[in-house]
């Protein structure tokens, strides 16, 4: 260990953008376990950890990192799925720079330890050996059920399977996984690798009901009847708008529904798709969502591809990975521009976007510079696609005001120790936080199940 002197940081292999950028394969290749273990001997394995600390799930990072640096990959799997319902997928999705790695003692000045790679690889390498990760193998009779399946309610069947509980799993979508299989890109995440962990847990006995909606197809109020208690994953499923003039008009669409449209096309769930072929496309927004939309534009075969901020580069929400990998594969960036309305044509079709150059002015009570328009500084882009990634809201299904679950006035569900307002009934990730990390929205899950397990088993 503590070869950092010696052996610099070393990031994923990527494939280049000129074939990338053809397809929709992952970017980034599996280290090999001679490079996982090559970089894991760089940890210095600090006393007080700092990448355990700000890991929201609280991996055992420098212990699987010495396992790893010594060729003991089977240790390393049981440290990483101890703790983590799906380390090969935080792995690929984390923006490590903001957590674990950001906050590891080599980050400055001489390069943190590449954390999300060795974590993918760490799986995938047990994975290939045959291991699995662990579940009870008897039941003890009580069962839970859970609404949705993105990442938090993943999480939460994951750990109540290990307690030995009877898990049932409702999903309005064709699909399991919810963000992590509509949501997300599969340059950035294969779905079979999502596909795998839902696999695991309905081969350790859990229950998938798909094409369900909760209040639609059965009643939450059966669900309820039916279970010891209940687990609500339903994530912040609803794109913000930005609330200008137009911005129904034919070719606006919302980041959700256009990622998860062309993730259904692929799937050749609807032959409805939204073509951006030949077209210019914006993107409102500075997120990782945005760069998913970006990204997905040039694949799409977009004329050109653009990223409208209000802004600076260095203020800029989303990861610095993405951000780069955006900016190889061809899109442009446009600072410090606010979004003031939609052009249409006769037929409501957008033409273009009229935009106001902006300035950053006095911090707000968060600390953040506050924008400023620039007067009589509008002008127009030429743009027949427009996207608006402004983030995500609530969804707010009936069922949830019609039994007495408390929301707040962003409609997140209000929740006390993951306990909702109404006795039984439990609530994780997005529908709670508000949009936020997979990572965050696994710990939640976990956290719930955890909780589930105390309350009913004492």
């Amino acid at each position: 260990m503590q070869n950092f002197i010696n052996i610099e940081r070393v990031e994923a292999k990527k494939r280049g953008y000129v074939e990338r950028v053809k397809d929709y394969r992952e970017v980034y290749e599996i280290k090999t376990t001679a490079d996982a273990s090559e970089q894991s001997s760089r940890c210095i394995q600090c006393g007080d950890p700092y990448c355990h600390n700000k890991c929201p799930l609280h991996n055992y990072i420098p212990f699987w990192l010495k396992a790893v640096a010594k060729n003991d990959f089977d240790l390393a799997f049981k440290f990483s799925n101890e703790t983590n319902p799906f380390p090969e997928i935080t792995g690929r999705v984390c923006p490590q720079d903001r957590i674990c790695e950001g906050d590891c003692t080599l980050s400055d000045g001489y390069g943190a330890i590449t954390i999300g790679a060795i974590e993918i690889a760490i799986t995938e390498e047990g994975f290939k050996k045959g291991l699995k990760p662990k579940f009870a193998q008897k039941s003890i009779g009580k069962s839970v059920a859970i609404i949705g399946s993105g990442p938090a309610s993943i999480s939460a069947a994951t750990y109540l399977l290990r307690a030995g509980f009877n898990v049932r799993m409702y999903e309005k979508d064709a699909r399991a996984g919810g963000l992590l299989t509509y949501g997300i890109p599969e340059f950035k995440i294969q779905k079979d690798v999502v596909q795998r962990r839902v696999n695991f847990l309905t081969e350790a006995g859990m229950q998938l009901y798909v094409n369900k909606e909760v209040g639609k197809d059965i009643s939450f109020e059966e669900i309820v009847n039916e279970n010891d208690a209940v687990f609500v994953g339903i994530g912040a499923g609803e794109s913000n708008k930005a609330n200008v003039l137009n911005e129904n008009a034919k070719g606006t669409y919302l980041a959700i529904d256009f990622l998860k449209n062309i993730q259904e096309k692929h799937f050749g769930e609807t032959d409805k798709y939204i073509s951006v072929k030949d077209k210019n496309v914006v993107v409102i927004g500075g997120g990782d969502t945005a760069m998913d939309c970006l990204r997905v534009s040039i694949r799409e075969g977009a004329k050109s591809v653009k990223c409208l901020y209000r802004r600076d580069k260095y203020n800029m929400p989303g990861s610095k990975k993405e951000f780069k990998n955006a900016l190889e594969e061809g899109v442009e960036f446009i600072y410090n521009v606010a979004l003031k309305d939609i052009v249409v044509n006769n037929s409501n079709q957008a033409i273009g976007v009229t935009l106001q150059k902006t300035i950053l002015g006095e911090k707000d009570e968060s600390g953040r510079q506050k924008v400023e328009i620039v007067k009589s500084s509008d002008f127009k882009m030429d743009a027949e696609v427009i996207i608006f990634a402004l983030g995500f809201s609530a969804s707010t299904p009936s069922f949830l005001l019609e039994n007495g679950i408390e929301l707040n006035k962003y409609g997140n569900i209000i929740t006390n120790n993951y306990k909702t307002s109404k006795n039984g009934v439990y609530a994780g990730g997005d529908c709670v936080n508000g949009a936020d990390l997979v990572v965050t929205a696994a710990a939640d899950g976990k956290g719930a199940a955890m909780q589930i397990i105390r309350e009913i088993l004492g």
